[in-house]
């Protein structure tokens, strides 16, 4: 455990030197999040879901995002929340992060990495907000609603404390596959 801690004060820094970081700002359970614009794609409506059989709580299944089978994931309930209740102001956030591949390379090298294209089931979306790089600040160990390993840092804005998600680690495809097996009945 305490390897993680140390690894999450290591963050790498979301802007480079003092430039301006666009972040979305965005309703999680009881939680105000952000997450870097550079890694959304698009905001969508709610719209039919496919349930994907003997996942966890945090996979609420597939759409169909013109033509690609897109999985959907509960941000609540991937954070270790309650899972969401779909109501009026619910979106789906598609974001694109690096994901590390487990499987090793034909040379036997460490996987490579390739981009992960997934919907992300929040409460409601607020706004754009831009920070100067050296206004988000480490996130500590205690302290957070989130775990802080799934968080990049900590700003502020509309008077709130806002946490900065990391999408590499939320989404890490090693941490949903093992989850996501252990799931599964054997």
């Amino acid at each position: 455990m305490q390897a993680a801690l140390q690894d999450t004060s290591a963050a790498p820094p979301i802007g480079p030197g003092g430039a301006l970081c666009s972040l979305l700002r965005m309703a999680v359970g009881s939680e105000v999040l952000a997450v870097p614009i550079e890694d959304v794609r698009e905001i969508l409506q709610v719209a039919r879901l496919t349930p994907l059989p003997r996942t966890p709580a945090f996979v609420r299944g597939v759409m169909n995002l013109r033509g690609a089978v897109v999985p959907v994931i509960d941000l609540a309930a991937r954070l270790g929340h309650e899972a969401a209740e779909i109501g009026r102001r619910s979106c789906i956030v598609i974001v694109e992060s690096a994901a590390s591949n487990p499987a090793d390379d034909e040379d036997g090298e460490a996987g490579h990495t390739a981009a992960l294209v997934v919907g992300l089931l929040v409460d409601a979306v607020f706004e754009v907000f831009d920070r100067a790089a050296h206004e988000i600040e480490a996130a500590p160990a205690l302290g957070t609603g989130t775990d802080a390993t799934y968080l990049r840092g900590m700003t502020r804005a509309a008077g709130e404390v806002i946490g900065v998600i990391a999408l590499p680690q939320v989404l890490a495809t090693r941490e949903l596959a093992a989850a996501i097996a252990a799931y599964q009945p054997h």
